[in-house]
Formats: C-alpha cells, structure tokens, sequence
C-alpha cells in the first residue's frame, strides 16, 4: 500500500512540475487567452498543492492515532491482491 500510495504521490508531483514548467515557457507569450489560462493554471496548482498538503497531513494524524488500524488497512488489501492475483 505504501509503495502505490508513494508512486501516486510521485505521478502527482510530476504532473504538477511539469505544469509549473509549462507556465515558466509560456511566460513570455502575451495575449489575453493566454494570460487567463496561465491564470487558471496557476491557481488550480495552488490548490492542488495545498489540498495535497491537507491530505497529507490529515493521513499522518490519522496513522499515527490509530496505528493498528492502519496496519489492519494494509494487511487486508494485501491480503484481496493476493486472492486476486493467485486467482489469474
């Protein structure tokens, strides 16, 4: 669970530079489009970092209050991908 969790993780942040390295090329192009989608671009990254921050933080407090529950979590969707897979 941790290894796919981090590899989400990991697929995020890359779409989110690569966005952020969109808006740094396109920054000196002009026009009004390109301002308002440069616009909306940017605010949407903002939100998206902050919600991933939220949800980080939210995730640690949770693990961290109920440690065996967690491991509970993890041990039961490990135990359905097995099934899973020992059934292919």
């Amino acid at each position: 669970m941790d290894t796919a969790g981090n590899s989400w993780m990991k697929d995020l942040q890359a779409i989110m530079a690569d966005a952020e390295e969109l808006l740094r090329a396109t920054a000196d192009q002009a026009g009004p489009r390109v301002q308002e989608a440069r616009a909306r671009t940017e605010e949407a990254l903002r939100n998206a970092r902050d919600r991933l921050q939220s949800t980080g933080q939210q995730l640690d407090a949770q693990v961290r209050e109920n440690p065996w529950v967690a491991v509970g979590v993890a041990a039961g969707i490990g135990l359905l991908v097995g099934v899973l897979l020992a059934r292919k």
